[in-house]
């Protein structure tokens, strides 16, 4: 592709994953979103939760002076604290519906275009039709919460459904447009998130995942992850940089994945679309944040001339 990036997606790095000591909305997080503010290749930011007030307020100032687009992840807030969007128990489920219409609430105070989650856990074959329900009632909940206060919308990230990853019931594509259909019902700016280092946990190509959630795509992310060798330090759901040994994508695979989303309409002339670097420094492989961006960068650079 001979044209540039920018006008087909706004090029996004998710901060917590690329500098995972913020994870828990806590650390160096004003100075890292500094980092990526500063760097002319992003034009997009995905913030999750961030505790403290006045951090929060800094970094809205930071990232409006730097004319950067902001989403808003909430997964962070559902992992760490082991929160369930789809529990039967309804105490638990409620909890996770609170804590995600908090990060709403940050959400809209940040300027945030969106607020992605994920489902909760896979209970098994014998529960996972009542999991489901449940999923969409939450999540029709949230979204009604959200238009309350504005026109943000809601995005479901589909994850793995391996024991070695998060093990979501959302979940398989397909499965994953089905809960998809049942929110639009009456949320028609609900959308989906695909992500590219999560298509090899769940056995599906690009084009495969691609073309079934075509109609409910919002938002994407690219990235990496090790899948056959259970000692690897990588292995599982990690987010590993592109390339990595033992991984499974690398340029070639990102710009297949690149390929398939013009050829679906993702990306197209009608305006620029998220895609998001999710990438994270092993820290058992003594890597920097910096290293493993710079690596993002030019695998990007390097895929999309091949596009």
């Amino acid at each position: 592709m001979n044209e540039p990036m920018y006008r087909y997606m706004d090029v996004g790095l998710i901060h917590f994953m690329a500098y995972p000591s913020t994870i828990r909305g806590e650390g160096p997080i004003l100075e890292t979103v500094r980092a990526i503010a500063e760097d002319d290749y992003f034009t997009l930011i995905e913030i999750t939760w961030i505790k403290d007030d006045e951090v929060r307020k800094q970094v809205k100032d930071l990232l409006n002076t730097a004319a950067v687009k902001i989403a808003y992840g909430a997964q962070p807030a559902l992992l760490t604290q082991k929160l369930n969007l789809n529990s039967e128990d309804e105490a638990e489920r409620r909890k996770a519906v609170d804590q995600i219409k908090a990060c709403i609430d940050e959400a809209y105070f940040m300027g945030a275009r969106g607020c992605a989650l994920l489902a909760g856990k896979d209970p098994g074959e014998a529960g996972r039709d009542t999991a489901k329900k449940l999923l969409v009632q939450s999540l029709k909940e949230l979204c009604d919460y959200s238009r309350s206060k504005g026109s943000m919308p809601i995005i479901l990230e589909t994850f793995d459904r391996e024991q070695y990853g998060k093990n979501a019931v959302a979940g398989p594509t397909a499965e994953s447009v089905a809960i998809s259909e049942a929110v639009r019902a009456d949320w028609p700016s609900f959308g989906l998130m695909l992500d590219l280092s999560h298509l090899p946990m769940l056995k599906e190509s690009a084009r495969e995942a691609l073309t079934l959630a075509k109609d409910h795509l919002v938002h994407v992310h690219i990235g990496n992850c090790v899948i056959r060798d259970p000692s690897h330090p990588a292995y599982g759901d990690e987010h590993p940089r592109f390339g990595i040994p033992g991984g499974e994508n690398g340029v070639e695979e990102l710009a297949e994945f690149l390929s398939v989303l013009f050829d679906v309409g993702y990306l197209s002339t009608q305006g620029p679309k998220p895609v998001s670097f999710e990438v994270k420094p092993i820290a058992a492989m003594n890597e920097s944040s910096e290293t493993v961006i710079a690596n993002a960068k030019r695998t990007l650079n390097k895929a999309w001339a091949l596009v």
